[in-house]
């Protein structure tokens, strides 16, 4: 299914800055070092600092690891059940009938990670070309302060089944030629030259590697999206094939996925506890060069 109405450019955005239907968030997160002896990879630091020191007028902020995880879990980032999801995204006032435009800073991953979980759920939301790096390097109107928030609303999701996997789902398609699994790591860490924060250096065994990080440009928009078709052929990654993707934590590869979805590409899934689960998993193969 595809959407090609998922991203919106600055300009585009500052044409709407204001309405009343519009909700605009800031999903921004910073992985920053694990304390010494620390069994997690990182930790999760919510970018609401960030956010007061400047964001797009009339944004809200929005904490993926506090509010949009299932925190029971090992893993960082893990889609939380539908009650938590509906609860949470009616506090901050998104529902299917509003206009929802989504941004992060450094990189766009955070942006397009809220936007995979709300394609989940049945609602399309807008991704900010270049996020608020290009929106701040343009001179564009920046507030301060912390977040004013939008009235409550309630969320009602029709949740669209198959969007996110678990390893059993995974490991039972390595080897079948109708699925192709994809790393959207750097290829160091996916050939396994280089040690692994998660555990285990390499990949799943099978998979192909379109890393997410040669689909951004310098200026932290997206690349284009001959270049981005160009780059998955290369992999082959086709339109016939049910393709699986999978990073670190399942932030990175939702880069991928909004790519894909804008190429049409429409079988698409995300492990979602990816590397973080698969590398620390000793029953799990896993293969390097």
């Amino acid at each position: 299914m595809s959407q090609p109405t998922a991203l919106i450019t600055t300009e585009q955005l500052a044409t709407i800055l204001g309405a009343r239907n519009l909700r605009l968030y800031d999903c921004t997160t910073y992985l920053e070092p694990a304390p010494s002896g620390s069994d997690v990879p990182y930790r999760a630091v919510p970018g609401d600092r960030t956010f007061a020191a400047g964001h797009i007028p009339g944004a809200d902020f929005l904490d993926l690891q506090g509010e949009f995880s299932d925190t029971s879990s090992l893993q960082f980032f893990m889609m939380p059940g539908l009650a938590q999801l509906e609860a949470a995204f009616g506090r901050h006032g998104a529902d299917a009938g509003k206009t929802i435009v989504l941004y992060s800073i450094g990189t766009m991953m955070w942006s397009t990670r809220f936007w995979w979980m709300l394609r989940s759920l049945g609602v399309d939301a807008r991704v900010l070309d270049g996020g608020f790096d290009k929106w701040k390097e343009e001179g564009r109107a920046i507030e301060t302060g912390a977040p004013k928030g939008y009235p409550a609303t309630t969320l009602k999701a029709a949740p669209r089944g198959g969007f996110f996997v678990d390893k059993t789902f995974v490991k039972a398609r390595i080897g079948d030629p109708a699925t192709v699994t994809v790393n959207a790591l750097g290829p160091q860490f996916h050939r396994g030259l280089e040690p692994s924060r998660y555990g285990r250096a390499g990949r799943v065994p099978g998979s192909v590697n379109v890393p997410a990080a040669t689909l951004v440009n310098g200026n932290k928009t997206l690349t284009t999206l001959a270049d981005a078709e160009a780059k998955f052929a290369a992999a082959g990654v086709t339109r016939d094939k049910n393709v699986i993707l999978y990073c670190g934590g399942g932030i990175s590869a939702t880069i991928d996925l909004f790519l894909l979805t804008q190429l049409g590409y429409d079988k698409l899934a995300l492990y979602d506890a990816s590397m973080g689960e698969w590398a620390s998993d000793p029953s799990l193969p896993i293969e390097t060069d």
